[in-house]
């Protein structure tokens, strides 16, 4: 924002000058996104080159993907009543990974204009973990929280990051790492369907190499404000599943350098992996994802992967029509999860006695 609060472009956001094809697909994309939203428009804009096209659109399109836009009215928090709740627990972590935020975007800016951005960061965080303090704070939730700040402003930011982690990415907010790593277990499925010569050479090497980019929704990875910005766009617009369809389609792009590495060394194959390749070349890695998302949906996944997924996760509950979901929704599903994860834990306890 600039000194009397208008938001302003950050560098690489894509926001310079655009063709008038460019100017003609913000129109469409803003018409998408009045009173009556047209959903599959958003996500087509989404999906296509470029994405949608720059900050000043996804002001008005991530909400309406997101699924609290008007109509549907945006369940907006109390900015002021949440500063009077009582801290959640994981407040000082938050503190911890504030202080390492923006170290790469936004570029050229004084210590006190960080600064000033680590205090509004600190702020949307902190709104929404006191309004929902059943919440589990992870480390790198920050580096989202970060993108939607930079994009939708400190105004917007706590709304949009709250249906994000209640709706989207409530798996990775549980008590218990094991949603999460659910997420990663339908990697080899998907590379068997796509590659399974490569699968194969990877069977021995365990998917926890791509832990950090799919928990942070790649924000932790990619370092690139205008590419993080343009990847968000696509994956709001999709179901949760699709990212990680995106990181097998990573996989996928490494084949040659991955076969260069013996089979037998699981540590080398771990160690390539768990970094993403660099430059990504977004746009070809999105068309991929599509088609291969569309021509093997979860549901045709092999070893039985897909049936083995909670009913409550957000792989299943972000599947079909899903923008119709309420924050107080969200917090029956987390409830469930909680449950779900209890019995699971008895009874592993009863089995180890």
């Amino acid at each position: 924002m600039d000194r009397n609060g208008a938001k302003t472009s950050l560098p690489g956001s894509r926001n310079q000058d655009i063709s008038p094809a460019a100017q003609a697909k913000t129109k469409r994309i803003l018409d998408s996104c009045g009173p009556i939203s047209n959903i599959d428009a958003l996500v087509q804009a989404a999906t296509s080159s470029d994405g949608l096209v720059k900050d000043e659109v996804r002001r008005k399109a991530w909400p309406v993907l997101l699924g609290y836009a008007p109509p549907n009215g945006t369940d907006a928090l109390d900015r002021v009543a949440w500063q009077h709740l009582p801290p959640h627990k994981d407040e000082h972590q938050v503190r911890l990974d504030v202080d390492r935020s923006f170290i790469y975007y936004p570029k050229n800016e004084s210590e006190a204009q960080l600064d000033r951005r680590k205090s509004e960061l600190s702020a949307v965080i902190t709104q929404v973990l006191r309004t929902y303090p059943m919440l589990s704070y992870f480390q790198g939730f920050h580096d989202i929280a970060q993108v939607f700040l930079l994009v939708l402003g400190v105004e917007d930011a706590a709304a949009a990051v709250s249906h994000l982690s209640l709706l989207r990415i409530r798996d990775f907010i549980l008590p218990s790492l094991s949603p999460s790593l659910a997420h990663l277990r339908l990697l080899p499925s998907i590379l068997q369907v796509a590659d399974a010569k490569l699968c194969k050479h990877l069977s021995d090497t365990q998917p926890f190499f791509a832990l950090g980019a799919v928990l942070t929704l790649y924000a932790h990875e990619i370092q690139e404000y205008g590419d993080i910005a343009r990847l968000f766009d696509f994956l709001l617009a999709h179901g949760a599943v699709v990212s990680v369809y995106f990181f097998a389609v990573i996989i996928l792009s490494r084949r040659e350098e991955l076969f260069e590495i013996p089979a037998d060394e699981p540590e080398m194959l771990h160690s390539i992996l768990s970094k993403l390749p660099k430059p990504l070349d977004l746009e070809a890695l999105i068309t991929q994802t599509t088609s291969l998302y569309m021509d093997f949906p979860p549901e045709r996944l092999p070893f039985r992967s897909w049936a083995r997924i909670s009913p409550f996760s957000v792989l299943k509950t972000t599947r079909g029509d899903f923008r119709q979901q309420s924050l107080s929704e969200g917090m029956e599903l987390f409830e469930q999860q909680v449950s779900q994860l209890r019995r699971e834990q008895m009874l592993e306890h009863a089995k180890a006695t």
